[in-house]
């Protein structure tokens, strides 16, 4: 009875002391986090408004350049030399999230930039949204009436760009959500 009882004293106060360890692990990284967090979204932005900046400086050209606002319960963000508007989007991929930046014109109709944060999609093949290659066939496109991932070599339009091949599925995923958020935040913007 008595080695029980030592057991379960134990078990208790080892996991009072790793709770213990956890919890102030959290209280100390946490900030850490949503710092890191924030200066992604900097780099993002800066990114797809095209403004060059440097590791060291992320923070001082993002305040030079850019001007954060808020409208409602939603942020964007202003170039402040050519008044282009970037914005964070995030849906749901074909495997998981994907979260990033667009930027487009002041007239609100036309692609700058974009920008991928964070996406989960099928390495080598839909992971491939993510890169400058695919990114780079946005810029110029017309979002209205909305865009659209044509097969590889099949866009026409204006408001049309190329797909991967072999990542049909990410690049449809990638296009509902950027329709989705562009809808909502142009009309919330234009207000």
């Amino acid at each position: 009875m008595k080695s029980k009882l030592s057991m379960i004293a134990f078990v208790l106060i080892l996991g009072s002391v790793l709770t213990t360890a956890l919890v102030s692990v959290d209280g100390y990284t946490a900030p850490l986090i949503e710092k890191n967090k924030v200066r992604k979204l900097h780099i993002s932005v800066l990114k797809s408004l095209h403004i060059a900046y440097s590791e060291d400086n992320v923070d001082e050209i993002f305040s030079e350049n850019v001007e954060a606002k808020k409208q409602g319960e939603i942020d964007f963000y202003i170039s402040k030399g050519s008044g282009d508007v970037a914005f964070e989007f995030r849906g749901s991929g074909l495997w998981g999230p994907i979260i990033g930046t667009v930027a487009l014109l002041p007239d609100l109709k036309t692609v700058k930039g974009i920008t991928i944060i964070r996406q989960e999609e099928t390495p080598g093949l839909g992971s491939r949204i993510a890169e400058p290659e695919f990114l780079n066939r946005f810029e110029g496109k017309k979002i209205s009436p909305r865009l659209m991932v044509q097969g590889a070599g099949k866009a026409v339009g204006e408001n049309e760009i190329d797909g991967i091949t072999g990542a049909t599925l990410s690049c449809k995923a990638f296009e509902e959500i950027l329709n989705s958020e562009l809808k909502k935040y142009t009309s919330i913007i234009r207000e």
